[in-house]
């Protein structure tokens, strides 16, 4: 038999068959990215005040608007904006009000003695979040930290489960078993009858949402049925799409702003995709790894036939398979001493990686002040990352862009964090670089985590891997907001040197362009040489 990537160019690297497979799979990406940012609008925070079930029967008999309501009810800030956190410590059950004279009231509780809330919070009616559901504000807030956080974790339990799982039972299974799981998830989520419940169906939307987006991207439809030189070009539609669910989410947040309408909004199209389980077929790639020639040839010669190819006299040979077939394991990945320092080092990228691009999220919202209209801008700039993508990683190979992307985020990070604030608009320019630069990289390690791992091993390397960004996704908003609140731009300073130290450790990293994907773990340590004898092109 012919490698499989020879018997690619035989039957079509790229032909309509792969096109309208990767297209498929690539939709799934829109709905990840729903869930990996959604928490943003799903768990924002409205405008809330103290409670006071006297002062609510006041407002009623006075025929008062909220508004007159809180200019009586509610202390103000030294900035002038009501207190969320405090109340008049007043009985308005025995207090008496002449509704005629509301405006005065205020000044004459002035130095009415301020009390915690102790009636729970009222909140502002045209926003309904899971922060308002479950009164997650004040000395509660912490708790709203939780709901991205085990998401994180079930991200990464998804990553080494199903990405286990796909590696040993196959890409398709896994994928219709995450895809309906999440929908299940994500819908039961709405019925939660309290938060802890919430968190728990989190980790499981977590697992799931995890698992369906990497089955799709590995599942052969991205990587495994696709010729070495059009993988660029379906990396960066894959990417697209992932951009394309960041800039669609926040106008439908703003047409939907109950949270639990926007999360069935969400979640209830990913049911559409179990048709896929006639759409998509299993990736031949894994199937002849596991022995299962048969199956494998029938796939490729519908391949062949849809493409108008033919294929070759001597594409059957035995033995390939047995050579490949294999039960993964974890630790597999650390199995040769090439694999050992290629797993470290993309464990590290995908971990600086998830902090570095969550940090920058989360640091924009701390800065500008409309929500939707920031996560639109935080998609819009993701896009030009995705041309630099195409145009770089074939022309310079992978090692050079992907170094260098990070190299330039980290410079822009540090460079951010000392240009003046009175400087707005260079540092604002510096922040935009860099933020293109991490998300080129981040566009990258999806890229050659895929084409450093053989067959056998991809699924299961690239979930071992990623999870570490899971990880970082967990430690992103507590390294912000405590770095944070010791100085501002110290978060920006420890992002610049975890940028620099990914670029430079990129550079022990083979080359991977042009290279036949790896069927097995003698492959990486036989055709791929000491990455200090690779030229960079």
């Amino acid at each position: 038999m012919l490698p499989f990537d020879e018997l690619l160019v035989a039957v079509g690297e790229f032909g309509p068959y792969q096109k309208r497979l990767c297209m498929l799979s690539c939709i799934t990406g829109i709905f990840f990215a729903f869930l990996y940012v959604g928490v943003v609008f799903l768990g924002s925070t409205p405008g809330h005040w103290c409670r006071e079930p006297g002062g609510e029967t006041i407002q009623e008999m006075c025929g008062w608007t909220e508004e007159e309501f809180r200019q009586l009810t509610v202390p103000r800030s030294t900035l002038g904006t009501f207190s969320s956190c405090q109340r008049f410590d007043v009985d308005w059950n025995i207090t008496r009000v002449d509704c005629g004279n509301r405006q005065d009231d205020p000044s004459s509780l002035n130095n009415t003695r301020l009390a915690p809330c102790t009636n729970g919070w009222a909140f502002d009616p045209s926003l309904s979040t899971i922060v308002s559901e479950f009164q997650l504000v004040c000395e509660n807030a912490w708790q709203a930290d939780l709901n991205q956080a085990f998401l994180n974790v079930g991200l990464l339990l998804g990553a080494l489960v199903i990405g286990y799982g796909a590696d040993r039972y196959g890409r398709k299974l896994c994928f219709l078993i995450s895809i309906f799981g999440f929908g299940i998830s994500g819908i039961g989520m709405i019925f939660s009858p309290n938060y802890m419940v919430l968190l728990v169906i989190r980790i499981i939307q977590g697992v799931f949402g995890k698992g369906a987006w990497m089955s799709a991207y590995v599942l052969g439809k991205i990587t495994e049925i696709v010729g070495s030189d059009q993988r660029r070009l379906v990396g960066t539609v894959a990417q697209l799409f992932f951009t394309a669910g960041v800039i669609i989410l926040p106008g439908i947040a703003y047409l939907i702003p109950s949270w639990k309408t926007l999360q069935f909004s969400i979640t209830a199209p990913c049911f559409l995709f179990l048709v896929y389980y006639w759409l998509l077929p299993e990736s031949p790639r894994w199937l002849l790894s596991m022995k299962r020639t048969t199956e494998a040839m029938e796939i490729v010669k519908h391949m062949a036939k849809k493409n108008g190819k033919s294929l070759p006299q001597d594409y059957i040979t035995p033995g390939l398979e047995d050579n490949l077939s294999s039960n993964p394991v974890p630790w597999d990945v650390f199995k040769t001493p090439q694999m050992k320092k290629i797993t470290l080092i993309l464990m590290y990228a995908w971990f600086t990686s998830s902090v570095v691009y969550q940090g920058l999220i989360m640091r924009t919202g701390i800065v500008w002040g409309n929500l939707h209209l920031e996560f639109f801008i935080t998609g819009v700039v993701e896009l030009p990352s995705a041309l630099l993508f195409y145009l770089t990683v074939d022309w310079l190979g992978r090692r050079i862009p992907f170094a260098v992307s990070n190299i330039i985020g980290g410079l822009s990070c540090l460079a951010t964090a000392f240009i003046p604030e009175d400087i707005s608009w260079l540092k604002t320019a510096i922040a935009i670089i860099g933020r293109l630069g991490i998300t080129l990289g981040f566009e990258i390690v999806y890229l050659i985590s895929t084409e450093l791992y053989p067959t056998t091993l991809r699924n299961l390397g690239v979930s071992v891997v990623s999870s570490l960004s899971d990880i970082g996704g967990i430690a992103a908003p507590f390294l912000l907001f405590r770095l944070a609140s010791v100085w501002t731009e110290l978060p920006m300073v420890l992002y610049g040197l975890m940028s620099l130290i990914y670029g430079a450790l990129v550079f022990l990293l083979p080359e991977t362009k042009g290279i036949d994907l790896p069927e097995s773990t003698e492959d990486i340590e036989n055709t791929v040489p000491n990455p200090s004898n690779l030229s960079f092109v």
